[in-house]
């Protein structure tokens, strides 16, 4: 382990693997070699990139089957999320570039179209995979080609509606499917579920597996033609009693397994005996996420997804203050103290979103449903019909998945779930899939919804405590990824009263407002300080509210200067800048108005100060934009 990142010996297998021909070319002997090397590279490379370790760990033997056996690009190979394509991406002729993963310009972290043609669907959410498998099958059927399709999905994405929508549409749209279901126990953190139970009765099978052939054995050698067909009708009957394979079969779907997904040789074995038949089937394997790595293997949440550590001690740098996820952990879980209708829900991330802390702290008040964040959020409401208070922390990408819910089920109706959305704004290394950057456009439009974001983690504390008191509608607050700005946090936080901005600086006789959305405020104090320095009086307004909005203290402000500039972290097609600039227009009001944001693309992956500078979200930027403005914008009259 102690090589350069990406270096291999000139010895090495993974030197002379720039296509799955290769792979296809190396004798079977030399297949445990070549998984040993590429977890090398995936230990080594990560400890400098950061990235889904433990996933693609658990999943080396497969991909090294699945390679052995289908032709990609030609057969379609999908993975659901894509986090656990690393191994792939190594086998197709990426493994000199896996340095670059994550990195500005360099490979992303999920499967994505553009990058490779071996990169069949791209992804980043859970459960999309076999619905677009089966649209890519209904294709090939349609088209009369005879390619492959295959989509290998966690178990934790069987938790998720969608797949099990696209289960049970298989039958009754293809003969030729393949489905792997890798069942590891784990998504992000540890699965939970009666999906997950299930998954781990179907392991017990074993079992019954080696029952039958020892019967079958009896029934061959020593039964006559009567004896064994009365037999084989009671063990036909009997397996349904014993096997919970029934549930596949009732889908139409021809089972296999439980195999070891660590064992190349038998899953290569299997998936051709698949291949050959013309039926849907699902090939279940059981693999050991982190495999390979003693820290991922005890530890698999944490290196599900990491950032930069140690390849020895498998240590991780901390940052110097506590994350905005921490804070929302142990405030929520110091509120629940004092009042016992408080609750804490999830989708299948409890580490992720910190609520680990609550569930600690509160284990019977505290829910994780899995990767179904629809459910999650019409299980809150329900909740709050009965006079609970629910938390439901997500992260914005995927809280996306709640829009109709939050609409047609807590707004409504106007119950007081509480949307929490961590993420919000820029996901920097995860890249498109990952950014929070729609959810305000998203939600706003929705009436009955009171939408927050919080300056720093103090005033996170605050805005929970000031949803703990709206108890008529629905709220939503949203707090971005990564650490605070090292404030002290509050002894006992105080509700903000609903639609107050802060005013942070007044300047007299100002000609410009900086109108400033939670973590956007740092941004806006060092344009303001730019902006003296070149004679241009400015103050500061901390907007904190996106719904409703300080309509009084806009409107004042917009009457007193020339220029209103917003700033968020957030689209500005949409986002909270078009919401003040909705306001000036209803209300008649002449101003000029600058926002500043995120461009009305899809945002790349790669540090956050490269795409800050990429899109001209700097304070030397912001000003010269300003000063800009100001040259053609004629002084305010009264």
């Amino acid at each position: 382990m102690d090589s350069p990142c990406n270096e291999q010996p000139q010895s090495s297998l993974l030197s002379g693997i720039q296509s799955p021909a290769d792979v296809k070319a190396l004798p079977e002997k030399s297949l445990p070699q070549l998984a040993a090397e590429v977890r090398e590279l995936l230990i080594n490379t990560l400890s400098h990139t950061g990235g889904h370790l433990a996933p693609n760990l658990g999943v080396v033997e497969l991909c090294i089957a699945l390679h052995r056996v289908f032709e990609t690009p030609r057969d379609k190979i999908l993975f659901d999320v894509s986090h656990q394509s690393y191994v792939h991406k190594i086998l197709t002729g990426r493994a000199q570039r896996m340095n670059t993963i994550r990195q500005f310009g360099g490979l992303s972290g999920f499967a994505r179209r553009s990058e490779s043609a071996h990169d069949a669907y791209g992804a980043g959410h859970a459960g999309t995979a076999l619905s677009a498998a089966l649209g890519m099958a209904a294709a090939r059927d349609l088209s009369g080609e005879d390619y492959h399709v295959v989509a290998v999905a966690g178990d934790g994405a069987f938790t998720c509606g969608v797949t099990l929508e696209a289960l049970n549409s298989i039958a009754s749209t293809t003969r030729r499917f393949i489905v792997v279901l890798n069942d590891n126990e784990w998504s992000i953190d540890k699965n939970v579920g009666a999906l997950s139970r299930y998954f781990s009765s179907l392991q017990e099978t074993q079992a019954y597996t080696w029952l039958k052939e020892r019967a079958n054995y009896f029934l061959q050698n020593l039964a006559g033609d009567k004896t064994r067909e009365q037999a084989l009708r009671l063990m036909t009957a009997a397996r349904s009693l014993i096997s919970p394979l029934s549930f596949f079969r009732e889908l139409g779907l021809t089972y296999y397994g439980p195999i070891d997904g660590h064992d190349i040789r038998r899953m290569e074995r299997v998936l051709r005996l698949i291949a050959r038949h013309n039926e849907p089937a699902i090939l279940h394997i059981i693999t050991r996420k982190g495999k390979g790595y003693e820290p991922a293997m005890q530890n698999p949440s944490k290196f599900h997804g990491i950032g930069e550590y140690d390849v020895e001690s498998g240590e991780t740098n901390r940052g110097a203050h506590p994350t905005y996820s921490e804070v929302f952990g142990h405030c929520l879980a110091d509120m629940a103290d004092g009042d016992d209708k408080v609750l804490a829900l999830t989708a299948a991330m409890p580490g992720g979103t910190k609520l680990d802390i609550f569930r600690d702290r509160h284990p019977k008040r505290f829910f994780d449903t899995g990767i179904a964040e629809e459910h999650a959020a019409v299980f809150s409401c329900g909740l709050a019909a009965q006079g609970y208070k629910p938390y439901l922390a997500v992260y914005s990408t995927f809280m996306q998945r709640c829009v109709d819910m939050i609409e047609h089920d807590a707004a409504l109706q106007s119950l007081p779930v509480r949307f929490c959305m961590d993420r919000a704004g820029l996901s920097p290394d995860d890249g498109p899939t990952h950014h929070g950057l729609f959810d305000i456009a998203m939600l706003r439009a929705i009436p009955n919804l009171v939408m927050m974001q919080p300056k720093d983690e103090a005033e996170l504390c605050c805005m929970l405590k000031t949803m703990n008191g709206i108890n008529d509608r629905p709220s939503a607050i949203r707090y971005p990824r990564g650490e605070g700005e090292g404030v002290p946090l509050p002894e006992h936080p105080q509700p903000i009263p609903v639609g107050r901005a802060e005013l942070l600086h007044a300047a007299p006789d100002a000609s410009v407002a900086l109108i400033a959305l939670g973590n956007m405020n740092r941004l806006a104090t060092e344009v303001r300080q730019l902006l003296a320095e070149q004679g241009v009086s400015a103050s500061h307004i901390n907007a904190r509210f996106i719904k409703p909005l300080d309509e009084e203290c806009l409107l004042k402000t917009a009457r007193q200067c020339r220029l209103l500039v917003t700033l968020e972290d957030h689209v500005v097609a949409g986002g909270f800048g078009s919401a003040v600039g909705e306001l000036l227009q209803r209300e008649h009001v002449q101003a000029d108005l600058l926002c500043i944001g995120w461009p009305d693309a899809f945002v790349e992956h790669g540090k956050l100060s490269q795409l800050r500078e990429l899109h001209g979200l700097t304070p030397l930027v912001v000003c010269r934009r300003i000063l800009q403005r100001l040259q053609f914008t004629p002084a305010a009259s009264s």
